[in-house]
């Protein structure tokens, strides 16, 4: 027994040395860096950092490609460890968790001495969704972020030529396209498994999510309770199926059959949408950016995608900066979307024709341009699945929209009861305690 577990140590190990690139070190006198990226990406990078290591002959990267349900839990044993690697790619809800770990370092004096790295060339949600009490702890590298995807023709059918931009006109949309498509068919798909729409809707309407220092949840106040009305309502008159993803057989043919007009959801459906459904549609669906409670300017969404962080360990800052600069220029990131399919976070990469020439690319921009970040705290994944939890029990029926915030806001104030002790030390000591700014 103790023999076979040795040898599966050791084949388990060489497994592990050579998914990492371990087999091709460092040549004498070369700087090696190691950078830990995730799924696809972590595949697809290695070919830009080739290039890289041309322009830069005395550093080596050594890109390990790790699983995007195995990078968190190896993330903090790393760190935990003292084994984090020099930069690597993060989540970009994930930056509070690892700066709140002492675990990411600040990168406010490599930007300033930077020229190719100004914060104004990215989108500003974005960008801001790495800047936690002033300070800066990862590079923008790609982005995502949440619109419509809808049938142009059954818009059109409904007396819409175009998408409406408030919330009104929007419902009023959604009604004309439910009288047209019948009972069995639905205006909207909101997956009632889904946390995000509801996110996205308090955060249109002016919520905040939490409030007192992002210490205490503020889902009863008046701006998220008129976000969650306007979304349940949607429901209630049967405008979206109160169904989750699992219960869709397949989200590609329920659109192309009409079984629903309308689904928010982000840029790798695009893809999807292309090759899923059939040749005869592909001229009939759009994106818009998402419609706002008074108009397009409020129709916010979501920050997301993935950032370059530099971690305090590393022994080789100054090269680690410069693989940083490197992946953030514009003419890189161009490269890493056609390899990858993720959006550049650089605004003046979406001048090229590849995304300014597609309508559906184009609506990313404008909706990036209008993206916010959700509160910057380590327990904000936490708090998503108590928002998605409340939400499907009003979906389902199981609960009234008022015992449901109540519920929101009283289990969220018991996850951030270590966020109130830790702020009311920090007052007690004469720290300044920053207010959230969203």
């Amino acid at each position: 027994m103790r023999l076979s577990k040795g040898l599966g140590a050791l084949a388990l190990g060489a497994m592990l040395a050579a998914g990492s690139g371990c087999a091709r070190g460092p040549a004498p006198g070369r700087v090696e860096l190691r950078f830990w990226a995730m799924g696809r990406e972590g595949e697809v990078v290695q070919e830009l950092v080739a290039d890289f290591e041309k322009l830069h002959p005395g550093i080596h990267v050594r890109v390990q490609q790790i699983p995007w349900s195995a990078a968190h839990e190896k993330l903090l044993t790393g760190h935990v460890g003292g084994s984090t690697p020099d930069i690597s790619q993060l989540g970009n809800t994930w930056i509070a968790e690892f700066s709140a770990l002492n675990a990411v370092e600040p990168l406010g004096p490599w930007l300033e001495r930077s020229s190719d790295c100004n914060p104004d060339s990215f989108f500003a949600g974005i960008f801001d969704t790495n800047r936690l009490e002033g300070v800066v702890y990862g590079v923008p590298w790609y982005v995502d972020t949440r619109l419509l995807f809808y049938r142009r023709d059954l818009l059109g059918e409904a007396g819409y030529a175009s998408m409406p931009t408030n919330w009104k006109d929007w419902r009023e949309a959604m009604r004309a396209i439910k009288r047209r498509v019948g009972p069995k068919r639905f205006a909207i798909f909101l997956p009632a498994n889904e946390p995000t729409q509801a996110e996205i809707l308090g955060l249109q309407a002016g919520s905040t999510l939490l409030k007192d220092h992002d210490s205490r949840g503020a889902f009863q106040d008046p701006p998220f309770r008129r976000a969650f009305d306007f979304y349940i309502g949607l429901f209630r008159e049967g405008l979206a199926p109160p169904v989750g993803n699992s219960e869709i057989a397949n989200v590609y043919q329920e659109f192309a059959k009409g079984t629903f007009a309308m689904y928010i959801t982000g840029p790798w459906n695009l893809g999807q949408f292309h090759d899923q459904l059939p040749a005869d549609l592909q001229g009939k669906w759009a994106t818009a950016a998402l419609p706002g409670p008074e108009g397009p300017e409020g129709g916010v969404s979501l920050a997301g995608g993935s950032s370059l962080v530099m971690f305090r360990g590393s022994k080789h800052k100054a090269e680690a900066w410069q693989l940083i600069e490197y992946l953030s220029q514009p003419e890189q990131q161009l490269r890493f979307y056609h390899l990858s399919g993720d959006l550049p976070a650089r605004r003046e990469a979406w001048r090229d024709t590849a995304l300014s020439a597609d309508p559906r690319f184009r609506s990313f921009g404008v909706q990036l341009g209008r993206a916010v970040s959700t509160p910057k705290i380590p327990e904000w994944e936490n708090v998503i699945a108590k928002i998605q939890d409340q939400a499907e029990s009003v979906i389902r029926g199981a609960a009234s929209t008022d015992s449901a915030l109540a519920a929101l806001d009283r289990e969220v104030n018991v996850l951030l009861e270590k966020r109130r002790w830790l702020l009311e030390r920090r007052r007690l000591s004469g720290q300044p305690v920053a207010e959230a700014k969203r």
